[in-house]
This record gives C-alpha cells, sequence and structure tokens, in this order.
C-alpha cells in the first residue's frame, strides 16, 4: 500500500529568496534565464494506482502465494499501475510481489459482517477493486448459504458505502475436503451454486460484481496440501482464474493476452419422468468476467436416451445421441453471472434409473 503521509515541508531560507523573487516578477515578464529554460510539468507522470484488495481469510492470507503469481502476471502483462491494498503485511510466501492483503486466517465471513470489522479495514485501504474469496470457514462451520449470502450483502453494503464505485470480484469457492468434515465437499457444491444468482441481483453498472469460478478443475487430492489450502498447483490455478476477470476491470493494454476468457456452464436437471421418456431443464450461466452474446451447450444423454424437442433453443441432435442446443436469439446475450434455461423432451429405452447427461458449454463474445 502506498505511503500517503503528507510531507512537512521545509522552511523559507535566505537562500530560496531568489527563486522567490522570481515567481514574484512572473506576472511583469521578468524571468529570469534558469527560470526561463525550466523544464514544463512531465506530463507523462504515473496516475494513481489501481487499488486492489484481496480479501478472505487464510486461502488468501496466509501464505497466499496465488496473490503473489497474480501480482506478478499482472506486471507481466503491462498492468503496472496497481497497488494491492490490505491491513495485513506479506504473510510468507519467497516471491518478490505486493503482499499487502486483507487476508484473516480463521475468518468467517458472517462474524465479519456481524461484528462490523471490514469498514475499518476499507477506510484504511480504500480499495478500487475487492477480490473476495470468503466463506470456507463457514462451510466448514455449517452455517447455511443464506446467512453466508446475507454476509455478502452486509460486505458489499459497506464496500459501496466507501467507495461507491468499487467493483467486485467474488470467487465461487475452490473445493474443500477435509479428513475432519465429509460433508464439507457437498456444503462448498450448494454454496457456490447460489453465488452466481446472488451476483446477478447485486451488480449494477457503477458497481459491477463479476463472479469467478475458482471451482471447476480444481482437485483438493492435487491441488492442496490439506483438503483445504491450495498447494504450488493449487496456486497456480487460483491466480490464473482471477487473472483474466482483474485484467478485464483494469483495461487492456499491449500486454495483455487477448480478450477475456469467457466461460459458461450448462447444468441438467430432470423435472418428470414417465416411461419411455422424461422432461428436463438446462441452465446455461456466464461464469466470465465479460458479457457474451450467445452460447451453445453440448448435451450427451446417458442410458442411450435421445432428445426430441427442445424449447428456448434451437436442436440439432447428432447420429450418437449426442444433441447441440444453442442459444434462441432472446437469449443469447448475458452479463457476467447471469444465467438462461432451456426445457427438452427425451426419449428412453432405460429403465427405473434417474435422467442423467452431461453438458459442455460454450460462449460466444459480446460485439
Amino acid at each position: 500500500m502506498r505511503d500517503t503521509r503528507r510531507l512537512r515541508l521545509p522552511r523559507l531560507s535566505i537562500r530560496s529568496l531568489p527563486g522567490l523573487l522570481a515567481a514574484l516578477l512572473l506576472p511583469f515578464g521578468l524571468l529570469t534565464p534558469a527560470a526561463a529554460a525550466a523544464s514544463p510539468p512531465d506530463a507523462t507522470a504515473a496516475a494513481d494506482p489501481v487499488r486492489i484488495m484481496p480479501l478472505g481469510d487464510s486461502i488468501t492470507g496466509s501464505p497466499g502465494c496465488w496473490r503473489a503469481l497474480l501480482w506478478n502476471r499482472l506486471q507481466d502483462a503491462g498492468h503496472t499501475g496497481v497497488d494491492f491494498v490490505g491491513t495485513l503485511p506479506p504473510q510468507g510466501c519467497g516471491i518478490a510481489h505486493d503482499g499487502d492483503n486483507e487476508g484473516h486466517g480463521g475468518e468467517l465471513v458472517t462474524n465479519v459482517a456481524s461484528q462490523g470489522l471490514l469498514p475499518a479495514r476499507l477506510a484504511a485501504t480504500r480499495p478500487d477493486i475487492v477480490v473476495m474469496h470468503f466463506g470456507t470457514n463457514d462451510v466448514w462451520s455449517n452455517i447455511a448459504p443464506d446467512r453466508i449470502l446475507a454476509a455478502y450483502d452486509t460486505l458489499l453494503t459497506q464496500m459501496r458505502e466507501s467507495n461507491p464505485d468499487i467493483r467486485v470480484l467474488v470467487a465461487q469457492l475452490i473445493p474443500m475436503n477435509p479428513a475432519t468434515c465429509a460433508a464439507c465437499a457437498q456444503r462448498i457444491v450448494d454454496l457456490n451454486a447460489r453465488i452466481p444468482a446472488w451476483a446477478a441481483g447485486a451488480h449494477t453498472s457503477r458497481s459491477p460484481v463479476v463472479v469467478v469460478d475458482q471451482w471447476t478443475g480444481f482437485d483438493t487430492a492435487t491441488d492442496t496440501y490439506d483438503g483445504v489450502h491450495p498447494d504450488a498447483s493449487g496456486d497456480e490455478k487460483i491466480a490464473a482464474r482471477w487473472f483474466p476477470a482483474l485484467a478485464a476491470q483494469l483495461g487492456s493494454t499491449p500486454g495483455d493476452p487477448g480478450d477475456p476468457t469467457l466461460t459458461c456452464t450448462a447444468s441438467f436437471r430432470s423435472v418428470s419422468v414417465w416411461q419411455g421418456g422424461y422432461q428436463a431443464e438446462v441452465t446455461v450461466r456466464n461464469t466470465s468476467a465479460a458479457p457474451v452474446r450467445g452460447w451453445t451447450v453440448t448435451l450427451r444423454p446417458a442410458d442411450g436416451a435421445r432428445v426430441t424437442q427442445v424449447w428456448n433453443g434451437t436442436l440439432k441432435s447428432a447420429a450418437d445421441g449426442t444433441a447441440t442446443v444453442a442459444d434462441a436469439g432472446w437469449n443469447g446475450a448475458l452479463a457476467p453471472g447471469a444465467s438462461t434455461a432451456f426445457g427438452l423432451i427425451a426419449t428412453t429405452t432405460a429403465g427405473p434409473a434417474a435422467p442423467a447427461a452431461t453438458a459442455d458449454c460454450a460462449a460466444t463474445p459480446a460485439s
């Protein structure tokens, strides 16, 4: 965090009188040669840096090596005018970086909200962007998603009171599977499923809220050292997911690797079942940091089922039973975190097994 303490000006001495006299003579056009040759102000002086607060618990703070990787990735991409801020100093990690952060080990987001801990931290750091991965300890403590999302509401209100133009990147949390909490893995899934809808309701054009999917592709067996905290592989994955979303908020520079990565997810849900067929719904969600103008879902029904009818989408079927469903036009454009759905009818020769399908989603950039 930059040092903003006011500098004490030295007292005027006799040696400064020639400069003072030159200043007094300016209105009369009587410049000394030295004053006439003085250089104009540096027009390339750097603007104030963008202040970025990494906010969360020990996954963010101790040692939080993904922050170091993210900082250096931003620098390498040309985003040098950034300042990571927080009331905590670097907490380890042997990589040179701006280590200020707000990752307090053991904290619950519900406690931070109920105890009013965030406003003082905001006042001390004045962030422009918050990068938030928060709620793991709440999940571990079996706190319901409703209470966690209510805490998100409280923190977001406090952020906007501190800075009405604040931008918030909120993570769908990395998986957790500690030896002492068999139920935690599913609890994380349940919370993550609720975060995009929360973000969509909280998003405004002045103070955007963007969901960053930190869950997909993260494996607790290989990407954590204890089922909870990231190891070196996990740090790499976390930094890689934050980078395009954060770079999109900072604006493009010649060093950027291109447009932000566009991602979407498709989730299959059975609605009703009858002999020889079923009805299902597929929810499509924009999980990237930028809007999309269209989407395509590749659906592979299990047990030999065939999709025969679709509404709110355009169906193409392959000989092997794979169904490709594109948006219907009116429901193709999705803001970050927004979702839509299409319905389908399928025929099947399977027995009483519940309908199932794998679904992959591809997004089209907004023009």
